[in-house]
């Protein structure tokens, strides 16, 4: 893939186009990196069915695009599935490997949080692979999330046992009022 260093960043909604190159960006986390636990990428086929059940549970689902190649991609989803979580999301958030750097993912997560306020959503959580990721630490901090805690030692990937961070964000008035049950998710 070219890079587009000097051509703008633009976030649209994910399209089914898009799951090609989603599904490339991811595949290399996954065989190279920790951010993910998965140990076998995913298909074209999965990743599609992924992003038609967040798009059906009424998440949102972005793409950055700098002169047609996507560069990075982010969607909230349920963080758990019993309805007195409905009001809570968690984030994912993943950069072409090629594309770090570039504030892209700090482009996304904002948009992300826009979003799940405008949705009526009330908390953000990041769970993040890996307490030596302090890049994807960083860019939540940057983002108003405050950490909470760690899992230590939860995972065992690419031949070491791997960290599990969580931090936590605040959408709209987080907990200081009672949600609006027709916003943030449905029974």
């Amino acid at each position: 893939m070219t890079t587009t260093a000097s051509l703008p960043v633009q976030l649209r909604a994910c399209e089914p186009s898009d799951v090609p190159a989603i599904t490339a960006i991811y595949a290399h986390h996954v065989s190279h990196g920790l951010a993910s636990f998965e140990i076998e990428p995913p298909s074209a086929e999965e990743m599609t069915q992924r992003r038609e059940a967040i798009l059906a549970g009424g998440y949102p689902y972005f793409v950055a695009e700098s002169g047609g190649e996507i560069l990075g991609y982010a969607y909230a989803s349920a963080y758990r599935t019993r309805p007195g979580y409905r009001h809570t999301v968690e984030n994912s958030v993943y950069i072409r490997h090629d594309c770090i750097g570039r504030k892209i993912g700090t482009l996304l997560l904002d948009q992300l949080v826009v979003e799940c306020e405008a949705r009526g959503f009330r908390q953000m959580i990041a769970v993040i692979g890996d307490s030596g990721n302090h890049a994807s630490i960083a860019l939540h901090h940057r983002a108003g999330f405050a950490m909470v805690g760690t899992f230590r030692s939860c995972g065992f990937k690419l031949g070491r046992w791997v960290d599990t961070v969580l931090m936590q964000r605040a959408l709209s008035p987080g907990d200081t009022t009672l949600p609006d049950e027709k916003k943030g998710g449905q029974l």
